[in-house]
């Protein structure tokens, strides 16, 4: 395990409440199907749960005949997917071949129906809250994974066409040794942050920018309804000569270029772990202020690899899967119950940073009112 910062005060009952409130061919000539799944692939492909094919073993069997898994998720240090992917393939033998978009999160929503019917069409993807699609009926296949019943009803699909595997919230990263610490968003104002504060992306297409944005908004008597004090803060720190015109990247946090950095509390929390000894970096989620937003699994219903597209669901949503986001500083959706089970990882529940307070999530209406003002409004606030 990686040594992670020392955060002493954690408050294990705040983070329960905020779960509680939350929301990857067949090629010719393979191998003869097993028992139970048709030689084209069809019960697999409209499995709707390991059951149906007979049980886990039986799922199992099926993947490891199709061989192959075509995942589009983050970059692979992002919550700890590579290890996500690695751990998948040494338990399954099962080749995964993956594709990792920007963190924009549109370029995973965009993959969706590309290369339909060929080998190398996407199985599973990774997506943001912003792009789990309305029509994801005639996107994505229905699936309930073997841990279903321990995942919120508010984050997934009632007939699991897409489920949140795991949640981050909406953070201020600093260098300790450069800045003093913040304690909500307006500090970021002061004159001790002038030329300091990084946002992580354009908000009107960074899902971690957007989300940014509306954090600003809760610290400033706005709402997930109204993200016109958010704009109006960062169009405020941009006039106040305290907003920098770059895209923070673990780089720039190293050399000193950009000594805070508005980020999900996992991608800070991870630069605190890896430049620990080098950079004094500190992680604060705002009281009151807190945002969240549930990435989602969701499995292409044209599926080159069906059974192993589902078997990857398995996975994730495994008590190894959801512990591989929690080592990532991510938090998984099924956190509560696996600590109700004693099987989680304590130490790394508590490496998490603190948040108080009620976490806010934008519905899809929320979210597409929130779009259409920043479209209009972001480029004239802030130039």
């Amino acid at each position: 395990m990686r040594n992670r910062p020392e955060h002493p005060d954690r408050r294990r009952a705040a983070f329960a409440a905020v779960l509680g409130g939350l929301l990857l061919p067949a090629a010719c000539g393979a191998p003869p199907a097993p028992p139970g799944v048709d030689a084209d692939r069809g019960d697999a492909a409209t499995a709707t749960s390991a059951e149906v094919l007979g049980g886990m073993d039986a799922l199992i069997e099926a993947a490891q005949a199709e061989g192959e898994l075509n995942v589009v998720t983050p970059q692979p240090d992002r919550v700890d997917y590579g290890e996500m992917i690695s751990a998948f393939e040494d338990k399954y033998d099962i080749k995964v071949n993956p594709a990792s978009p920007d963190d924009s999160g549109q370029e995973g929503s965009d993959a969706v129906g590309q290369d339909a019917g060929a080998d190398r069409a996407p199985d599973v993807f990774d997506l943001g809250q912003a792009v789990a699609p309305a029509d994801a009926d005639e996107r994505f296949a229905a699936y309930r994974v073997e841990t279903w019943d321990d995942i919120a009803d508010d984050i997934k699909h009632p007939d699991g066409r897409y489920v949140g595997g795991y949640t981050g919230f909406m953070s201020i990263g600093y260098d300790a040794g450069e800045v003093p610490a913040p304690t909500g968003v307006g500090d970021l104002l002061g004159g001790d942050y002038r030329g300091k504060v990084a946002l992580n992306g354009d908000p009107t297409r960074a899902g971690a920018a957007f989300s940014g944005v509306v954090m600003a908004a809760l610290g400033n008597g706005g709402g997930a309804d109204d993200v016109e004090p958010g704009v109006d803060f960062f169009a405020e720190l941009d006039d106040a000569g305290n907003l920098l015109p770059v895209d923070p990247t673990p780089a720039t946090i190293a050399s000193g270029e950009t000594p805070v950095v508005i980020d999900w509390d996992h991608a800070n929390a991870r630069q605190a772990a890896e430049l620990e000894g080098e950079v004094d970096w500190r992680v604060v989620v705002p009281e009151g202020a807190v945002v969240s937003s549930y990435c989602h699994q969701a499995i292409d219903k044209d599926a080159p690899h069906p059974a192993a597209a589902r078997l990857w669901q398995e996975f994730v949503f495994s008590d190894e899967g959801q512990g591989i986001y929690l080592d990532g500083f991510a938090r998984p959706a099924r956190a509560r119950a696996m600590e109700a089970a004693g099987t989680i990882d304590a130490e790394a529940l508590a490496a998490l940073p603190e948040a108080e307070g009620e976490p806010v999530a934008l519905t899809g209406g929320q979210r597409a009112a929130a779009d259409r003002y920043l479209a209009e409004n972001w480029a004239d606030a802030v130039s």
